[in-house]
């Protein structure tokens, strides 16, 4: 196994050497627009919008055709990444919270997964936001799949203006929000919560930068990448102690041309509130 990493990393090295990158690139920006580059990163840019001018046009995650996995798989079944989020949406619920909101849950994946291993006390509410698309979907699984207590808004700011949320969960989705750094959506909130638990986002010890993701299903997306410490500071500041940090080993990011913006694993947080 680790032959195998050390020449894999030899290769990449020689690949983004000054004589051969340029071709690397080339052939990575044709590989990342077909089908075959699903899950692929491409691109260096200042802003989502300049990420959008480059991609080809496309309804990004508003997709229906992106739910069928979170419909048919991950409702059904946890990952490895989901087990500290698990443990610690709990410990909050054994403490008295009741209300969950999770931002871009999808079909409410968490919410019927997490039923399967571990217990729901009664009267949790669980707040999904989403895209219209996805809300959809999600609103006739609940019809067919009933799950107690799990709700969709299409609507971020009405989701905010909300009060009573006392436990945050977003698992993979900031990233692609324009304006959500946790940060800020915490300001923006009628009334911060107790607990915020962030999963699988793209943190690194280099400058901010936005990139883009083949998404699948011909859809692309811009994507932010945080730097690890600013990030973690602005939630502190709030008022908020880091509990935890996880690495997730299923999330890597590589850079094509840019190997010093590219990272081994994404990051779990764990928040509590001081007060």
């Amino acid at each position: 196994m680790t032959t195998h990493a050390s020449a894999a990393q030899i290769i990449r090295e020689f690949l983004e050497g000054p004589v051969t990158r340029p071709a690397l690139v080339r052939w990575r920006r044709h590989q990342f627009l077909a089908k075959e580059g699903q899950g692929f990163y491409f691109g260096l840019f200042d802003s989502f919008r300049a990420a959008r001018a480059w991609l080809p046009p496309n309804p990004e995650f508003n997709n229906e055709a992106l739910a069928t996995e979170y419909v048919e798989v991950r409702t059904r079944q946890v990952f490895a990444y989901d087990y500290p989020v698990m443990w610690w949406l709990d410990r909050a619920l054994r403490h008295g919270a009741r209300n969950v909101l999770d931002i871009g849950g999808s079909v409410g994946v968490h919410c019927y997964a997490y039923r399967l291993y571990m217990e729901m006390p009664p009267g949790v509410t669980w707040l999904v936001v989403e895209v219209p698309a996805i809300v959809s979907i999600g609103r006739k699984l609940a019809t067919e799949r009933p799950a107690a207590g799990l709700v969709f808004t299409a609507d971020l700011e009405e989701a905010l203006s909300r009060a009573g949320a006392e436990i945050w969960i977003s698992a993979g989705a900031l990233q692609y929000m324009e304006d959500a750094r946790p940060g800020d959506l915490l300001k923006r909130s009628k009334k911060m919560p107790l607990h915020v638990l962030l999963n699988k986002l793209p943190l690194y010890e280099g400058d901010d930068f936005v990139t883009t993701q083949n998404i699948g299903e011909g859809c692309f997306a811009p994507m932010h990448v945080f730097n690890r410490d600013r990030l973690i500071r602005a939630v502190e500041e709030l008022g908020y102690t880091l509990r935890d940090r996880w690495a997730v080993h299923e999330r890597s990011l590589y850079l094509p041309g840019n190997p010093e913006r590219s990272f081994p694993s994404f990051t779990g947080l764990y928040f509590a509130a001081k007060w």
